[in-house]
């Protein structure tokens, strides 16, 4: 297996685990059941993830540069699909989400690095 894909992996499977921990319960107001909260916190994973890994890279940025662009560029995404998917979340609640859930991933990462 390609070294970028198998680290990927695993930093894709840790994401997993630390933010749907952390999103699950702050997306209850939503009113949605668990299932499907934990089913839109792994598409919103899905849906940036991978160019966080793949694309935002690319740009030939110095360390910091990508993380401030590929994080912001999760940051709000994510915070868009919770949004726009739980219609009775409010949107300070879908970025407090986001942001959290980022925040805790991104530092669970840097530490485990």
């Amino acid at each position: 297996m390609n070294p970028l894909l198998h680290a990927w992996l695993i930093a894709f499977a840790i994401t997993i685990v630390v933010e749907l921990c952390v999103a699950t319960p702050l997306l209850a107001p939503s009113g949605a059941s668990v299932p499907r909260r934990l089913g839109v916190i792994l598409i919103a994973q899905l849906a940036t993830h991978p160019s966080v890994w793949f694309i935002w890279p690319l740009l030939g940025l110095p360390r910091s540069g990508y993380l401030l662009i590929a994080e912001g560029f999760a940051f709000v995404a994510e915070a868009l699909i919770y949004r726009l998917v739980f219609e009775r979340l409010p949107w300070s609640r879908a970025v407090a989400t986001s942001a959290l859930a980022n925040g805790v991933s991104l530092l669970v990462g840097m530490w485990l690095r």
